[in-house]
């Protein structure tokens, strides 16, 4: 866990989920074998063993495969650790991962989802101008959540229309910002500025804000999207990763090549990537009716 934090700059969700993953196993190894788990001594008959009980237990694929993710990380510490001399999942087959199509917004939704911040009476307050700003920013970049909460002041250059992100392992990329987004970030930093004269405006400073002057947690973030999500009539439980899902949909209907789209998403493998190549209905009747000679 240490190492997860320190050299792999893990997220705290994802250090809590590989103990819990690590732990179970260990459980499962000591009813069914009454004793400990020694780690040198496991190998590829205990890990499919493991698998059926998975299996059995009714564990979907995707979730099969992070909790085999996780023992594979740890017996691959294990090996650079030389307490084991090879990991053992190494040539296990996994069942394959059922595809699933991400679940996105369309355009039209989105326009309503971004507008919904400034309708009433507190369009002119720091508040609504700050949650249009997140929405602005997660919609045009594609952030994740923890990528979004985690900028600076220093982090944004308005001119130039980018964002610099930090993303899983402290890898940085740039990410757009349209028209919209810088309008709305100018807007709420005069605003931010007038309310915490002193206190915010350096380099290190959170870009969004508490009502404290405190950096947003990815829990108010995620509050703050289901109340605008029921405002205009939109599905509550759709999360903030929505939003990213709906920028690489988006970008691909509008005819941009892969390749870019991996590169704005901060995706370390294409195949990551790929799973936004579905075709929209409206994708497939473009292409149909520039294509068939008799559309």
């Amino acid at each position: 866990m240490d190492y997860l934090h320190a050299e792999r700059d893990a997220s705290p969700l994802t250090i809590r989920n590989y103990g819990s993953d690590i732990t179970a196993f260990s459980r499962w190894f000591e009813e069914k074998f009454k004793q400990r788990p020694d780690w040198a001594r496991i190998d590829s008959f205990h890990l499919r063993g493991y698998l059926v009980h998975l299996t059995e237990r009714r564990y979907d694929r995707a979730t099969i495969h992070l909790k085999m993710s996780a023992l594979r990380s740890f017996f691959r510490w294990l090996v650079r650790m030389g307490r084991v001399k090879q990991n053992p999942l190494t040539g296990l087959t996994l069942p394959k991962k059922a595809r699933k199509l991400p679940k996105f917004l369309t355009i039209h939704q989105v326009e309503d989802l971004l507008s919904a911040p400034l309708r009433g009476e507190d369009k002119d307050q720091l508040a609504g101008w700050r949650d249009k700003a997140i929405l602005e920013v997660f919609y045009s970049g594609g952030l994740r959540i923890h990528e979004l909460v985690q900028l600076n002041d220093n982090d944004i250059d308005l001119l130039g229309e980018v964002v610099v992100v930090r993303g899983k392992g402290k890898k940085e990329r740039l990410a757009a910002l349209g028209g919209p987004a810088v309008e709305t970030l100018q807007q709420y930093l005069v605003l931010r500025r007038s309310r915490f004269q002193l206190r915010l405006g350096t380099a290190s400073s959170p870009l969004f804000v508490n009502r404290f002057g405190g950096r947003m947690t990815a829990r108010s973030v995620q509050r703050m999207l289901k109340k605008y999500l029921l405002a205009v009539g939109l599905d509550p439980s759709l999360t903030p990763h929505k939003l990213r899902h709906s920028f690489a949909t988006h970008m691909l209907d509008a005819g941009a090549d892969l390749r870019s789209v991996q590169e704005l998403l901060g995706h370390a493998n294409l195949s990551t990537t790929q799973i936004y190549t579905h075709v929209t209905p409206e994708r497939l009747k473009k292409v149909y009716e520039k294509a068939h000679p008799r559309a």
